[in-house]
């Protein structure tokens, strides 16, 4: 039996202003993108320079990711900001912690 890992995150820019929810097989490779895309006005995340990671959160199956990515997207910023404050109260990037 095959082993899946999928990833609910949240990133943020560098005034950590704005957030944006994502959901994604390839962690490390969404993060390159994201970082990638700052500045493509055509992109939520690129227009809003969100490629800092400050929440993950792993999941075997993918219909609960997309579920749960689902969930914390219709949210209030002020219930993203507990979750995120739950595990990561400094809002430190988390970047190298998952690119090494």
């Amino acid at each position: 039996m095959m082993n899946y890992a999928f990833y609910v995150y949240i990133v943020t820019n560098p005034d950590k202003t704005v957030l944006y929810t994502g959901m994604t097989n390839d962690l490390v490779r969404r993060l390159q993108e994201h970082y990638e895309s700052r500045g493509e006005s055509e992109k939520f995340a690129g227009q809003y320079y969100c490629y800092n990671l400050v929440y993950w959160e792993f999941h075997k199956y993918v219909r609960n990711a997309i579920s749960r990515e689902k969930e914390i997207k219709g949210w209030r910023r002020e219930k993203k900001i507990a979750l995120i404050e739950s595990i990561n109260p400094e809002w430190k990037t988390l970047n190298t912690e998952i690119q090494g």
